[in-house]
């Protein structure tokens, strides 16, 4: 990253690694376990083959993820989240109940 606020302020890096429409998604789904490219792709079937792979590859440049390849035909890749992805967990849970408590608010609102 070029800009100087990466690494000095908290909420700007990560602003800058969570970037992307379906990162926290992502990250998400792979709380529950390791996955392959496929089932990610079914689990967002709005998503194009290409937006998961460049996200992917965006999360395990990142290192939130980690991408396993096996050397076997056909290929085979699953991707799991990192020690420092787990470490994500709590502000998942965070981002649930609070978008839970958004959805009840703007259920109950004129706006």
């Amino acid at each position: 990253m070029t800009d100087e606020r990466f690494g000095k302020c908290p909420y700007f890096t990560a602003q800058s690694v969570l970037q992307g429409k379906w990162s926290i998604l992502i990250l998400h789904f792979l709380s529950d376990g390791t996955l392959r490219f496929n089932e990610l792709l079914k689990m967002m079937p709005n998503m194009t083959h290409a937006t998961l792979s460049k996200q992917l590859k965006k999360l395990e440049n990142d290192s939130l993820i980690i991408r396993k390849e096996y050397p076997q035909i056909p290929p085979k890749v699953e991707y799991s989240l990192s020690n420092i992805g787990k470490e994500f967990l709590p502000v998942l849970d965070s981002f649930k109940t609070w978008g839970k408590q958004y959805i009840q608010y703007m259920e109950k609102t004129d706006h």
